[in-house]
């Protein structure tokens, strides 16, 4: 009877040990696959004040950030006057440090007509994707339809279609323009799921698996006030390109990232296998971030406060522009925020007064 309860001691003693150790290296498991921030830039990169922006009345929104020959390129919506969100253009600067920015050209501009009649009237979310099999940039951007919006629903930007431009130029120097566009690849018919809504398709980001091309492409069910749901699903390239055609993933989609709101997503290899996505995210001074080990099979999201300090110019942040790699497991994450507390009943109806600006800040995966 003594050798059966010391044999019981000792082996409750191994398995609390091992219980410790699993639990251990679970966490640090865990801390090796976070987001975490390593620097606060403390004023915005680009505003309204900047040189060059002297014409765009409420700001930037959206967009993406690339690093390519130690030059940043930043594909930004120019909110340039009334109404807000719907007279709009998609513009291209550049900068060597990530701070002091040019700006080189218009890339799109959209009709601003605010009757609801024009499937171009407001262009959004500009998107650059090289395409190796193509030798080419091609540009991805989102057009909607706009008009006042109603009591029961926000038709500021309604309709989006999600369309395909392509540079002029081959090979990598092709991505300053300019580019010429092709078609609509995917937008609102009858492939589209219960979650997708009134705003249509409102982003589209696409990225490679190997030789597949996927997308994460969005929509939110403005139809309904206040907005049921802001979500993602996911889309497959019937080709080795990013030209597709582009079909929808029903059968995955919408992602389980986030269950209210998820806006803008952009995907970016994760520097020891992987894929981060970053996005814009409920959450005070927060965007969102997921990872997944297969580009397929993504989890819940995870929120990174991007402004502990207090003070700071972003009142309410909006998107993040992608992940920049700067080397040694860190990035440089550009992102839009509001200069004031933005009035949102106000906004809807496409009034502006409120100006959108972009900031910076340093994070690590580790």
């Amino acid at each position: 009877m003594k050798r059966v309860k010391n044999y019981t001691k000792e082996s409750l003693k191994f398995f609390t040990l091992f219980f410790y150790v699993i639990v251990l290296h679970t966490s640090m498991q865990a801390q090796l696959n976070q987001l975490v921030l390593v620097e606060q830039h403390q004023s915005p990169v680009l505003s309204v004040r900047s040189k060059g922006a002297e014409n765009i009345k409420w700001g930037f929104e959206g967009g993406r950030v690339i690093k390519l020959a130690n030059q940043y390129h930043l594909f930004t919506s120019e909110m340039i006057g009334d109404p807000m969100w719907t007279n709009m253009l998609l513009a291209y600067w550049v900068s060597n440090d990530g701070q002091k920015w040019t700006r080189i050209s218009t890339l799109k501009k959209g009709s601003g007509n605010f009757t609801g009649n024009d499937p171009r009237a407001a262009l959004w979310s500009p998107i650059p994707v090289f395409d190796s099999l193509e030798n080419r940039w091609n540009l991805f951007y989102i057009s909607y339809k706009s008009a006042p919006s109603l009591a029961t629903n926000f038709l500021g930007n309604h309709y989006g279609q999600v369309w395909r431009s392509i540079a002029t130029s081959e090979g990598m120097e092709g991505l300053k323009g300019p580019y010429k566009d092709l078609n609509i690849i995917l937008k609102p018919d009858q492939s589209s799921d219960d979650w997708e809504g009134l705003q249509g398709t409102d982003s589209f980001f696409p990225y490679q698996i190997g030789n597949k091309w996927v997308a994460f492409y969005g929509s939110a069910q403005t139809e309904y006030k206040p907005v049921k749901s802001f979500l993602v699903g996911m889309a497959e390239s019937q080709s080795n390109s990013v030209s597709g055609p582009w079909v929808r993933l029903n059968h995955i989609s919408p992602l389980p990232i986030e269950h209210y709101f998820i806006e803008n997503p952009i995907i970016s290899p994760a520097p020891n296998g992987g894929y981060i996505c970053v996005y814009d995210c409920e959450g005070e001074n927060s965007i969102g971030w997921a990872y997944s080990k297969d580009g397929f099979t993504w989890g819940k999201g995870n929120k990174l406060n991007i402004q502990p300090s207090s003070g700071m110019w972003a009142k309410d942040i909006r998107t993040p522009l992608g992940l920049v790699y700067e080397g040694n497991n860190k990035f440089t994450i550009f992102y839009s925020g509001f200069e004031s507390l933005p009035d949102w009943n106000r906004l809807l109806t496409g009034k502006g007064k409120e100006t959108c600006a972009i900031g910076k800040v340093l994070v690590e995966w580790k």
